[in-house]
């Protein structure tokens, strides 16, 4: 069983390495513009610890330099984080075998690419072992701390990010993840449904909200092709998650 165990581990170890490696400039850039924006090294690295959620800390450094009310940053980064609840929703049936406690460290390591392999592994027919799971998120998690610290110690010295476009790394890594998913069945009009629907309320609501909705409407959006026999419903709200 310890042998299993540790198996477990190593591969969950080396599943991460991919993350690592394509995750690192998000999390340097991340140190970098905590700096900028007015953070100790020591705050931007409690701030990686302790929220680890990129999307929702670069949210947090744009109302933070605006001194916006702090009901409306919480509000602000929950709307940005919201389809965590709908990976939690997803991912819960199979880690039922999981105690409560653990449960609860599960969670709070998922992130976007931890969910992503967590799926892929699952559609592979393997199970979802606590020392997998924990073999995946601990290289990842202390390696975005790492980052956020070197970030802020050297980021000074990119004069200009912008003009290397590493503005563009979200998107890019948003991109990818969702391209994991691309050979399941009805991808690209989920995709196609969620993106409108993310553009329109962009326009129309704003920022962060559209996230959300662009989430919400591709789960709708499954369920109806579900619902005409196109997919199975599971796949269908595992589906309209993802691709978002």
């Amino acid at each position: 069983m310890s042998f299993d165990r540790n198996a477990q581990i190593r591969q969950g170890m080396r599943d991460s390495l991919t993350v690592v490696i394509g995750a690192a400039p998000f999390g340097l850039l991340f140190g970098a513009l905590a700096v900028d924006n007015g953070m100790s090294v020591s705050e931007a690295v409690l701030m990686s610890a302790t929220m680890y959620a990129g999307a929702s800390q670069m949210v947090g450094l744009d109302l933070f330099g605006t001194h916006a009310a702090p009901w409306l940053i919480v509000f602000s980064i929950f709307a940005v984080n919201f389809r965590h609840i709908l990976y939690s929703a997803t991912i819960g049936p199979k880690i039922a075998g999981f105690s409560v406690a653990q449960k609860t460290i599960a969670f709070f390591f998922l992130v976007d690419p931890q969910f992503a392999e967590a799926e892929r592994r699952s559609e592979q027919g393997k199970s979802i072992s606590f020392a997998w799971y924990m073999g995946m998120a601990l290289p990842f998690y202390f390696s975005w701390i790492c980052e956020t610290a070197l970030g802020a110690l050297f980021g000074n010295l990119i004069s200009d990010p912008h003009a290397l476009g590493m503005d563009f790394l979200l998107p890019i890594y948003f991109l990818a993840l969702v391209m994991g998913f691309r050979r399941r069945r009805n991808w690209f009009p989920v995709v196609i449904a969620s993106g409108l629907a993310s553009i329109a309320a962009y326009y129309i609501i704003g920022s962060p909200w559209h996230v959300s909705v662009g989430a919400l409407f591709g789960i709708a959006f499954a369920a109806i092709l579900a619902g005409q026999g196109q997919l199975p419903p599971q796949e269908a709200t595992e589906q309209g998650v993802e691709n978002v």
